[in-house]
């Protein structure tokens, strides 16, 4: 059986997930209620791929390995690993919105690779959908990264993913998917099935199964594996190791099915070694040559995981202490390779914690997510961007960041980002709207995302891809406003919290439970403010008009995990537990605040 081997690129949002779910329909995989590629419950809150997934379609005989990869910059490490094992991309970009950072990041990375994408203008039923523009600027995005003459003349497939339908022209019948799935068989190579030689494959994704272990999914380059076949580990600097496959998995729709034996040319999935790691070279021959190394990003930002020490810690999670923190890290470890955890203790820390190093603050975010979900509950502290010496000079890493925005907005915009070191590169005028690309230090963007929403009122795109490590940029201005911190425990009151709202913006309710030290509030001023929410109205025996208004709250700003990384400051803590999320101040008490200032 021939197979064939595609990955579906794109940037965040234009219809990677909804594109796959309808091929996997139309050839005739039923799927369940709500199945999706998507199959993690943060991702389908967030409407985002995090994790880099397999399935597989039946299509006239031959099989097709797809694999739906993330469009957010801080999973782009999934992204780098999946297109060595694949023989062409489709390249989705939204007929709107035409190429994006993300959509860079990718297909610059399958370019360098040699594959030959085919693209699909996606949502071309959009109202602002200009496929011709797309198209061009596609083009034009390919030469700038130095596509060569074959990967130039690339196909183009017009598509409305949702609807599950796509055309070879723009103006043909829109019926079914069977255009896109006959372009993928003319298009893409049959995968290579030399079956003579020795059993090769390479490990570019992890899976954790509580039974079998650590996975390692896979391309086979050549041979056959058999269960119970013994077969050697193979990394460059390190030693030959030997294992035995346990379990062998195909993958076919949304499932993962046991099989006796694995041919050149599939993507499989087997258990069995446990301490195999992405990149590593697995073969029957002790000595088959090492397949080429696969590199993953580095992290650029780095905070504390700590344990939580708050007056209201334990009451709401399960598991709390630095041990259960630690084993749940080190299980974090075996699959997301984006994150790395120095686990040695540190006599400064105010609590017991480790140092966690991410992508991004979407990255820790997410992982902070999924683990209060599971009953865990911690603190971190504010994120950093990770400084490093680089041939003896201070560096950090650097961002590229495109805005998408009404015309009206862009002085705001090039006023804020200014102030935080970011220079503009470019801008483009489509008739109201402005499409801008800065570059600045990562730590520049920290707790910007709210203020553009506020400067653009909700109608800007940003979209933002790592560049590299640059010169250290100096001293920037970040945040304009300050911290409003209760004095007192007890319950917030209505009365105090109406008095406080015209101070700054609230971050909790009437009837919230606060505690000494705890960030209530941001004060628009941008100095430390001590207030006393738990007062209440004193009473007398005196009635005067005017004396009794009504009370009017404005709605709080709730914190959220990322909303929370983004206000917080470097001497407070972000408290994440089962059902809340709370700022608080390092030291609670401002007796010790002022202590700490004077150290």
């Amino acid at each position: 059986m021939e197979i064939r081997n595609i990955a579906i690129i794109a940037h965040v949002d234009h219809g990677k997930t909804t594109l796959t779910d309808k091929m996997l329909a139309f050839a005739g995989e039923t799927l369940a209620e709500g199945a999706s590629m998507d199959s993690n419950q943060l991702e389908r809150e967030r409407g985002i791929t995090i994790y880099a997934k397999n399935t597989a379609v039946f299509y006239k005989g031959t099989k097709i390995n797809i694999v739906d990869t993330p469009g957010h910059a801080d999973f782009g490490s999934e992204v780098e690993r999946v297109l060595r094992s694949i023989d062409s991309v489709l390249l989705i970009v939204d007929a709107q919105e035409g190429p994006m950072p993300q959509t860079r990041f990718v297909l610059k990375k399958s370019l360098e690779l040699g594959l030959k994408p085919i693209v699909v203008l996606n949502k071309i039923d959009k109202p602002g959908a200009d496929c011709a523009k797309a198209h061009d600027a596609v083009f034009e995005l390919f030469m700038e990264l130095g596509a060569t003459d074959e990967q130039l003349d690339f196909t183009t497939v017009y598509a409305i993913g949702r609807d599950g339908v796509a055309m070879r022209e723009e103006k043909d019948e829109r019926k079914d998917l069977e255009p896109l799935f006959s372009i993928i068989l003319e298009k893409v190579p049959v995968a290579a099935n030399d079956t003579s030689k020795p059993f090769r494959m390479q490990a570019f994704n992890l899976a954790y199964d509580n039974f079998l272990g650590r996975l390692a999914v896979g391309r086979v380059y050549e041979g056959v594996a058999k269960m119970g076949d013994t077969v050697y580990v193979k990394t460059d600097g390190k030693e030959t190791r030997q294992a035995k496959i346990v379990k062998l998995f195909s993958f076919h729709g949304f499932t993962r099915e046991e099989v006796q034996e694995a041919q050149a040319g599939d993507i499989v999935m087997l258990a069995g070694i446990s301490d195999i790691f992405i990149g590593e070279t697995i073969s029957t021959d002790k000595e088959a040559a090492l397949l080429p190394a696969i590199k993953i990003d580095e992290p650029t930002i780095v905070l504390d995981f700590l344990v939580n020490n708050s007056p209201f810690a334990g009451k709401e999670g399960k598991f709390v202490t630095s041990r259960q923190i630690r084993e749940r890290l080190e299980k974090e470890l075996e699959i997301n390779v984006g994150l790395k955890v120095d686990f040695t203790p540190d006599p400064a820390r105010i609590a017991e914690g480790f140092k966690v190093f991410g992508r991004g603050e979407m990255h820790i975010a997410v992982l902070l997510e999924t683990m209060r979900r599971e009953g865990y509950e911690m603190q971190v502290s504010q994120p950093q961007v990770i400084i490093k010496e680089i041939d003896g000079v201070k560096s950090e890493p650097f961002e590229e960041v495109t805005i998408d925005i009404p015309a009206e907005f862009q002085g705001a915009v090039i006023e804020k980002l200014g102030q935080r070191g970011f220079v503009m590169k470019d801008m483009a005028l489509h008739g109201a709207s402005a499409r801008m690309i800065f570059e600045g230090p990562t730590r520049g963007l920290f707790g910007y995302r709210g203020q553009f929403l506020v400067d653009t009122k909700g109608e800007g795109i940003m979209a933002s891809r790592v560049l590299e490590f640059r010169p250290y940029a100096g001293e920037i201005t970040r945040r304009q406003v300050g911290s409003m911190v209760s004095m007192e425990t007890g319950k917030a009151l209505g009365y105090s919290l109406w008095g406080l709202q015209d101070r700054g913006t609230l971050y909790i309710t009437p009837a919230t439970e606060v505690y000494e030290g705890m960030v209530i509030g941001n004060t628009s001023k941008g100095e430390e403010m001590n207030v006393n929410p738990t007062k209440n109205k004193q009473l007398t025996n005196v009635r005067a008009s005017g004396s009794d208004e009504a009370i009017t709250l404005v709605p709080p700003w709730e914190l959220s995990i990322e909303r929370g990384l983004e206000v917080m400051q470097d001497d407070e803590f972000l408290e994440v537990t089962p059902q809340s999320v709370r700022l608080r101040k390092q030291y609670l008490t401002e007796t010790d605040r002022s202590r700490a200032r004077r150290k």
